[in-house]
């Protein structure tokens, strides 16, 4: 277990101590409180990774107020109400405040235990690609920004950027990052889906629909209940397919194939692109009502050329993951390699920087990384570099920039901007830049 602790809220002393042995004998940490009071003061403290457990009824209150609380303070530790069952309906309203589940007290010996080891692997999966979009770059703070802005509300997001970028993992960290975090992350590949196959993959079908379907199926939207449905590379969709989905998100309902009933949703939809769609609407080939439907809030993940200050921090984890995975003992990068890895124009993105450094830690085994073992082919930049000089505002602060991440090195520093040396000298010059340089 890790140091995740159990804060159980409940005023009845004999049944707090029941909850929290229950908990201890299954390994986990527990915290008691039997006040509103005592639970606002510890969780001025507490930890961003604890859960709350609470009971619905509290003196002076109860857990309803307690949430929204919470959530007001910026508190979004997971919450689960415990319950009786003539309250039920009063806890089901606790959900839209943002609580992850209720269970009634009668089945909390069954019930309690299986959702916080449920909640708990999915944190786990979410920390391990955490890691790798903890980055310091200017661009994707500023994407960070976004996502702290938008994922505490139910807005539909459409997420544009390259292949390679990591827009799956920007879905992750809204879901994550949202009150349905704990809830289910349900991903599609649009582009898998033929219109044929999409009906009863998204809405499910039951036994007996059509030829084959030995059984009923429970569709994308049925899984992702309460949670967020995150559909990549939208723009693959064939056009009935986008009409179907028109529908559902329009009407917030669907019908399974073969069956007679209509079904209610909860789910929060993210999208994912690797092109304008608004071109693809031009072109007839994506519909601009449903357009609008998924873009009630944009987040670009500029490519990595674009975010020349996160190239070597991201080297250096991924070199980290590969000496773990391929049991080597790599230290770092040479002067060559780190010279190749700032100027190369990168057209698979990060996914393509982790492709390259598991090849070369593989090769260097335990020594520095060389510009061979990179297997880097010298070429231009198919499109300017985020350090291209674009206009006399912007210009000052991209050199001093360049400067910066070559380590003062000339040379590298005008390739890094796209410029020969003589022109940065002259820019310098222009400028009455000062900067401590190596002479190259």
């Amino acid at each position: 277990m890790d140091n995740t602790k159990i804060i159980v809220v409940e005023d009845n002393i004999v049944y707090c101590e029941f909850v929290c042995n229950l908990l201890a004998r299954e390994g986990f940490r527990t915290v008691q409180a039997f006040h509103l009071s005592t639970v606002k003061k510890y969780l001025q403290q507490a930890a961003d990774g604890d859960i709350v457990v609470s009971d619905l009824r509290l003196p002076g209150g109860n857990g309803i107020d307690l949430l929204r609380w919470m959530r007001k303070e910026g508190m979004m530790q997971p919450f689960i109400i415990m319950t009786d069952y003539a309250e039920v309906h009063t806890a089901v309203e606790s959900m839209k405040l943002g609580s992850l589940d209720y269970i009634p007290k009668q089945l909390v010996e069954d019930k309690l235990v299986p959702l916080l080891r449920t909640i708990l692997k999915e944190r786990n999966i979410g920390r391990s690609r955490m890691p790798v979009f903890s980055r310091d770059g200017s661009a994707f703070q500023a994407i960070m920004k976004r996502i702290r802005l938008v994922a505490p509300t139910d807005m539909s997001v459409l997420i544009f950027g390259e292949n390679g970028t990591g827009k799956e993992h920007i879905a992750h960290l809204l879901h994550d990052k949202s009150k349905r975090a704990g809830k289910p992350f349900v991903a599609v590949d649009c582009g898998s889906l033929t219109k044929e196959l999409a009906p009863s993959a998204f809405f499910g079908h039951v036994k007996g629909a059509f030829t084959g379907a030995d059984s009923s199926k429970k569709g994308y939207f049925h899984e992702a209940e309460g949670g967020t449905l995150f559909l990549d590379e939208v723009g693959n969709l064939a056009m009935e397919t986008q009409q179907m989905l028109l529908r559902a998100i329009q009407e917030r309902r669907y019908r399974p194939i073969g069956d007679k009933t209509d079904k209610s949703f909860n789910v929060r939809i993210i999208a994912a692109t690797n092109e304008y769609l608004e071109a693809a609407v031009n072109e007839k080939r994506f519909r601009q009502d449903l357009l609008y439907r998924l873009h009630d809030f944009e987040i670009t993940v500029p490519p990595l050329r674009d975010c020349q200050e996160d190239i070597m921090p991201l080297a250096e984890f991924f070199r980290e993951i590969a000496n773990q995975e391929l049991e080597c003992d790599v230290i770092g990068f040479d002067g060559e390699a780190r010279k190749t890895l700032l100027t190369h124009a990168w057209p698979g993105n990060v996914r393509e920087l982790r492709q390259k450094i598991m090849g070369a830690v593989l090769q260097a085994q335990t020594r520095l990384v060389t510009k061979e073992h990179l297997e880097l082919a010298v070429t231009k930049p198919t499109s300017p570099i985020s350090f291209s000089l674009r206009n006399e505002a912007e210009e000052k602060e991209r050199i001093l920039r360049a400067l910066k991440q070559a380590n003062g090195n000339r040379k590298v520093a005008a390739e890094l901007l796209g410029i020969g040396r003589t022109t940065l000298y002259s820019k310098l010059e222009e400028y009455g830049l000062k900067y401590k340089f190596q002479q190259s």
